[in-house]
């Protein structure tokens, strides 16, 4: 049987693409589906350890935060003995359901590689040689940019989170009875969030390469950004300046290198025009 040779970008046309584009959402799908399956049968580890480690005062981010408390001298209610909240099911089929979806995203964070190779991999073709190959560490920094989000979000936003919304009381008549939903969705948004967050200088790079950011734009903004992302901090943190700059601190960090690669990009473009100026 003859074998049919793959088209090139520009031969293909709009069908063709949707169709390899298909084959690589099912592709990350499958690796979503069989990473959530491990996830699905290390149950204990993923539950008792992972999701549940933030509402344990136990939690290496409690004790560190109740050690500098001390030291201080400062009470702090990271040095509680436990949390005054406890998590329950109120649907027959809620465990399962979270069971089976939490496995899903942990699917997802841990292929997170994966996925961007196949999305490497389908815009790729389109780029020019000389794009790929400054490219190449495409897949290797934004994964570790996501795992640095994913670790910030699990060790500092989500037990910031749980402890103040946890501890927080309108009245001592009110007991705080969390259902498995909600605790779990509090724990996954601070996780992905943060992942995605992170994120922030690969898409500059990409929005400065076709135009839509610049870093004049980008420092006229810095002020609204800052303020954005203090009001961003004081939502999702205990209300104590010191949360407040733990979480905000990084994210400005990545905002200012993300100006300085947008000026990376455009000084790095001027360079090639100049040289193909030259040239002509």
């Amino acid at each position: 049987m003859a074998k049919v040779n793959k088209k090139s970008p520009d031969e293909m046309s709009f069908l063709d693409h949707l169709e390899e584009l298909r084959w690589h959402l099912i592709r990350s799908t499958i690796a979503v589906v069989l990473i959530g399956s491990v996830a699905f049968l290390a149950k204990s580890f993923i539950f008792d350890t992972v999701i549940f480690g933030p509402s344990k005062m136990s939690f290496p981010t409690y004790k560190l935060f109740c050690d500098i408390a001390t030291y201080l001298g400062f009470d702090s209610a990271f040095c509680a003995d436990k949390l005054p909240f406890s998590i329950q099911s109120r649907q027959m089929s809620a465990q399962f359901s979270m069971h089976i979806w939490t496995s899903i995203w942990a699917g997802f964070i841990l292929g997170f590689p994966y996925i961007l190779y196949e999305l490497w991999k389908f815009i790729s073709p389109g780029l020019y040689e000389k794009e790929r190959k400054h490219s190449k560490g495409f897949i290797l920094i934004a994964s570790l940019l996501f795992f640095m989000g994913v670790l910030f979000g699990y060790y500092v936003v989500a037990p910031l989170s749980i402890n103040f919304l946890g501890s927080y009381q309108v009245s001592a008549e009110i007991l705080n009875e969390f259902d498995i939903d909600s605790y779990i969705g509090t724990v996954r948004s601070a996780v992905i969030a943060c992942g995605i967050l992170f994120e922030l200088p690969i898409i500059i790079f990409f929005l400065t390469k076709v135009g839509l950011i610049t870093p004049e734009i980008m420092k006229k903004y810095r002020k609204i950004a800052l303020v954005i992302v203090l009001i961003l901090s004081a939502v999702i943190t205990p209300p104590d300046v010191a949360s407040q700059i733990i979480v905000a601190v990084p994210v400005l960090i990545l905002y200012q290198i993300s100006i300085y690669i947008s000026g990376y990009v455009l000084k790095k473009d001027a360079r090639k025009e100049q040289k193909g100026l030259k040239k002509t």
